[in-house]
């Protein structure tokens, strides 16, 4: 099946949002509170792309809905991670929003195109 649409590059864009997140995972202290926040973090974010990948090798339409429709998933999950990892590391809260800020415009693109989906049936 096709890509949906290259307007955003999504595939680049989820890719890269997944590096940023790891990257600035690298940066931080592990203790008994962020590291389980962490972990849930970077697997949802990466989840992301790896969905989204899976989606554009969909082997029918219903089958790329189901993949987008877990992409936007795991972004709304990683949002909540990354809401955690704020309290965790208040004086990183800047970086950490600019990160949910992708993200939450990942979910609203994943979010029209699975409304587009499910309007074409």
């Amino acid at each position: 099946m096709t890509q949906f649409s290259n307007k955003y590059d999504l595939e680049e864009r989820t890719a890269k949002f997944g590096e940023e997140v790891i990257t600035f995972c690298k940066t931080i202290k592990l203790d008994a509170i962020n590291k389980p926040i962490m972990g849930q973090l970077v697997r949802s974010a990466t989840s992301i792309g790896a969905n989204y990948m899976e989606a554009n090798g969909a082997s029918s339409k219903k089958d790329f809905g189901n993949k987008i429709f877990l992409s936007k998933k795991e972004a709304q999950e990683t949002k909540h991670w990354l809401r955690m990892l704020a309290v965790c590391l208040f004086e990183r809260k800047l970086e950490l929003r600019k990160l949910w800020n992708e993200c939450q415009e990942l979910t609203l693109i994943f979010q029209k195109i699975t409304s587009s989906v499910r309007k074409d049936k």
